[in-house]
Parts: C-alpha cells; sequence; structure tokens
C-alpha cells in the first residue's frame, strides 16, 4: 500500500462554522470547499486535511453512521508551548471544556470545542511517554 494523503472527515450540522473554527484558532487554510456542504482544511505541519461534511448528505457511507461525528471522537494536536497554547485559546474566547491538567504518565493537555461540538485536544509531553 503506498498512501498519498490522509483526513480525517467529521459530520457537523454547520461546515461553514466548523471551518471557520479551525481557519482562525488553529491555522488551517482552505484546500477545497463546496459551500454548505464539505469543507477540506489543510495546515503543511499536520499531516492530514480535516474535513467538515454536512451532516444528513445522502452521498455518505455507510449511511447507519451519517449522523454528528463528535460522539467520543477527539481532534488531537501535539504542541509545544501547551501553557501559552491554553492563554492564547482562552483570550480568544474558544470554549474550554477541560481546563490544563498533567496526567501522571507526563501528557500535559486541555480541550476546547467547536461550534458543532468537535472537541479539539492540545497535548504536550512533559516527560516521555512511558517514562
Amino acid at each position: 500500500m503506498n498512501v498519498t494523503a490522509s483526513a480525517i472527515s467529521l459530520n457537523v450540522a454547520d461546515v461553514a462554522a466548523s471551518a471557520g473554527f479551525a481557519r482562525r484558532h488553529f491555522g488551517f487554510v482552505p484546500d477545497m470547499e463546496v459551500e454548505g456542504v464539505m469543507s477540506s482544511l489543510a495546515r503543511e505541519d499536520v499531516g492530514f486535511n480535516l474535513i467538515f461534511l454536512r451532516t444528513g448528505l445522502e452521498t455518505f457511507k455507510p449511511g447507519r453512521i451519517a449522523g454528528h461525528a463528535g460522539e467520543g471522537l477527539l481532534v488531537v494536536f501535539v504542541v509545544d508551548g501547551i501553557d501559552a497554547e491554553y492563554e492564547r485559546l482562552r483570550a480568544e474566547g474558544v470554549p474550554v471544556v477541560t481546563p490544563i491538567e498533567t496526567e501522571p504518565w507526563g501528557e500535559r493537555y486541555f480541550q476546547v470545542e467547536d461550534p458543532n461540538g468537535v472537541i479539539f485536544q492540545l497535548v504536550q509531553w512533559v516527560t516521555e511517554p512511558g517514562a
């Protein structure tokens, strides 16, 4: 297998709201868009496209999973300067759903929520995983 690209695709009620959130707060740029239907966003340093699809599209397969994609899903970015990112997003008025904390295994993280309920988690390892 030769993988040439990767993406995560999320079903949301308001494509423009989630796409705007990712552009404004995480620096994604439009790669391809169909107004009100889908938005594919990219960042060179992320390694995948972030795609938002309008919930209920008839073309979504398999139909049994065509509902809201946010249940049990985290979009995670490993970053440097986690505390600065936390303060930046709070200052921008982004809803924080899990304040910054550090797990016993060295993962320092926090979670924010976009207008459609998609949870983004930012992480910085303050000790090596498994240490």
